[in-house]
């Protein structure tokens, strides 16, 4: 099946969808009809089955004999609105003949990946046809972001189409539609889309608890023998926390090296790694209880040997913290716990 605007879904029905074709809407008393000047010939769309017929960017409409009055153009907006509303009421329920009929009757749609035009209201109807049998779990929604009126009888409607998957994020386009006013009714003569960029990727909302560490922070323990100092900071884009950090305690931890902190997709919860100066590594899994947040590393040494310890973060306000490390192990044995330091953050003097 070839690869057309429609049956992306995304592509095609997506600003379609949403730019939603017009139906038939009240002519505003008083107001002459205005014919649609028959659109110029262009070249034909690609043949990939029955010929397509040939059309063109439509000529400048004739404008009515008086100006549109604001209660015409209110009409006329209201209609364009409703007729959003039908044709996403259309799609949704499968129905490519009614789609069709909401094009004017040589509309044109180029496909922005191929160049391929999809030329009149028959060749659009099985464009759809293919989509909806290919897929059938998609839905559109679309939010119109202007309507501007280029002549009484030609409007240009603009938005964002959303493609609709079930357990997936929708598909975003922004589109513009050019409408005609054909007998009374507004309809889809030409459309372009393109795709909107997505933001990229971040795992901001399962970091964002720790955001307080970020800053540079150091030890307010009156023991000589602590010092502590750390730098924490965001990478690109949220998806990870970097800590540079230098301590010293005692003859036990004279460290200094780095950490990274992020989110392990696979087993839903805050994963980190270290990197330190004498060339051990560790990792640690962080869990939240209540103000405290207890971090279980695994250590391996630059000699190859194991150590383990439970290390514990207590928040007491967004410039003050306490850090102790528990259960500290080192090749099977014992070690002696770090009692609780007080870390506080550095301010500009």
């Amino acid at each position: 099946m070839k690869r057309r605007i429609i049956l992306a879904l995304g592509v095609l029905c997506t600003p379609l969808a949403l730019i939603a074709l017009a139906q038939t809407a009240p002519q505003p008393p008083g107001q002459k009809a205005a014919t649609a000047p028959a659109p110029q010939k262009s070249p034909a769309a690609p043949s990939s089955g029955p010929a397509q017929p040939k059309a063109a960017p439509a000529a400048a409409p004739t404008a009515d004999a008086r100006p549109a009055t604001g209660a015409d153009r209110a009409a006329d907006e209201a209609a364009i609105k409703a007729a959003g509303a039908a044709f996403l009421e259309a799609y949704n329920a499968r129905d490519a003949k009614k789609l069709a009929a909401l094009w004017a009757p040589e509309a044109v749609y180029i496909d922005p990946a191929t160049g391929e035009q999809i030329v009149g209201r028959e060749a659009i109807q099985k464009e759809f046809e293919e989509a909806f049998s290919d897929k059938q779990d998609v839905k559109l929604k679309a939010d119109v972001e202007s309507i501007d009126f280029v002549s009484p009888n030609v409007a240009l409607i603009r938005g964002v189409a959303h493609v609709i998957r079930p357990g997936e994020e929708p598909d975003d386009s922004e589109f513009t539609v050019v409408r005609v006013k054909q007998n009374g009714q507004w309809l889809i003569d030409r459309i372009s889309e393109v795709e909107k960029e997505k933001p990229p990727p971040s795992n901001y909302e399962h970091l964002k608890e720790l955001e307080w560490m970020i800053g540079s922070w150091h030890d307010d323990d009156p023991r000589p023998s602590v010092e502590i100092q750390t730098d924490c900071q965001w990478t690109k884009n949220k998806n990870f926390l970097r800590r540079s950090f230098a301590f010293a305690i005692g003859d036990q931890v004279k460290k200094s090296g780095m950490q990274i902190i992020g989110w392990d997709a696979a087993n839903k919860q805050i994963h980190s790694w270290v990197f330190d100066s004498d060339g051990g590594f560790a990792e640690g899994t962080w869990k939240r209880k209540g103000d405290r947040w207890v971090i279980e590393n695994t250590a391996t040494l630059p000699d190859g040997g194991r150590a383990s310890a439970t290390n514990i973060m207590t928040k007491l306000d967004d410039n003050s913290f306490k850090w102790e490390s528990v259960n500290r192990e080192l090749d099977g044995e014992l070690m002696p716990n770090v009692e609780p330091v007080l870390v506080v953050r550095k301010t500009d003097q």
